[in-house]
């Protein structure tokens, strides 16, 4: 039998006053991204399209707390506070993914507090990090109230749906996955009519966590990234039949990549990184702003790849190569990061845990 929403309602406020509610889930840098794209997937099914992402050591923590009277309370670094009743939560607002989750579960006067580690619109998926650890808050608070509650690999598939639902363009799945399951992993998009859309290789029993991150480096451009308009450009050329070869070839270099990591072939990995960014910058030269440009530059004059983060235009860039090319290349970003404001060189490493609830 169906519980009445004002008893559901009423036990989850109950759980909630008992304690606050932890979680926290990892950003990421990737490779291959926009393939985890339903647009894109489906119809590439026949070249076996994949991605691939390493969780990062920069998290994002969500609390979940009571307050007085029947609001929503959002809180996050850098937003002004979003208050409303559930009925009222605005999904137009800069924090209007974490009202939509928190219109789906329904609970009043709470206060959702976001705390990232990563700066803000880095491009290292924190939005959709933010979404995974406060999908899995609600759940378990729903497990201390006593209620039903979805399978616990539902957390990613619940909070990319809720994410895409009110972003008014498509979104992948990468990203919430990486949230949810931490460490390296690729991701191969099976195009399937049923079951899970994806098919999972973790490479991180391959690897110790603290070696790979001497083969990685991560710098902040000090620009917001802006990845709406990128990717509907991507978007809108593919449904119209353009670019189809390149997106081809991003595939063979995807999967490509994948192989020379894993086996620990990490310059000619950045080889192929280099590869892919090039055809990305032929279909939309804006990818990389001038800092981006500049940093790629110098990757690749230390024999290394680098790779804008996410969709790029603006956030992060992150490099792959062998370890005493990664340590010349952090020495030199850091001195051209300096003379940008805001930019900066990112010290994270690999996140070996996914979504965790405290």
């Amino acid at each position: 039998m169906q519980i009445k929403t004002s008893d559901r309602e009423n036990a989850l406020r109950k759980a909630l006053e008992a304690g606050p509610v932890e979680t926290s889930a990892p950003c990421r840098v990737d490779m291959g991204g926009t393939l985890d794209i339903s647009t894109f997937y489906f119809p590439l099914r026949h070249l076996a399209p994949c991605t691939f992402n390493i969780a990062l050591a920069m998290r994002t923590n969500v609390t979940l707390m009571p307050v007085d009277g029947p609001e929503v309370r959002i809180s996050s670094r850098g937003f002004e506070d979003a208050v409303s009743g559930l009925d009222e939560l605005a999904f137009d607002h800069p924090l209007g993914l974490i009202s939509a989750i928190g219109a789906y579960f329904r609970v009043p006067g709470i206060q959702i507090l976001i705390e990232s580690s990563s700066p803000p619109r880095s491009a290292l998926g924190g939005s959709s990090s933010a979404a995974v650890a406060l999908v899995a808050a609600f759940f378990e608070l729903e497990r201390r109230s006593g209620l039903k509650t979805f399978c616990q690999d539902d957390i990613p598939l619940l909070a990319h749906g809720l994410e895409q639902s009110v972003a008014g363009v498509p979104c992948g799945l990468q990203d919430h996955l990486a949230a949810f399951y931490g460490g390296i992993n690729s991701w191969r998009w099976t195009g399937l009519a049923s079951g899970l859309p994806y098919e999972r290789r973790s490479l991180a029993d391959e690897f110790d966590a603290k070696e790979i991150d001497r083969h990685l480096a991560v710098a902040y451009c000090g620009i917001p990234h802006e990845s709406r308009r990128i990717n509907s450009t991507w978007v809108d050329r593919f449904i119209a039949g353009r670019d189809r070869r390149k997106w081809s070839e991003i595939i063979e270099c995807t999967k490509s990549f994948v192989d020379l990591f894993s086996r620990k072939d990490f310059a000619g990995a950045g080889n192929r990184m280099n590869q892919e960014v090039d055809i990305r910058l032929e279909m939309t030269p804006h990818v990389l702003d001038e800092t981006g440009h500049m940093l790629v530059a110098a990757a690749r004059e230390s024999g290394c790849g680098a790779r804008f983060a996410g969709a790029g235009g603006g956030g992060c860039i992150w490099a792959v190569g062998e370890a005493k090319n990664i340590a010349e290349l952090k020495k030199i970003w850091k001195k051209r990061v300096e003379a940008t404001d805001d930019a900066c060189l990112l010290d994270t490493g690999v996140s070996e845990a996914g979504t965790v609830c405290y």
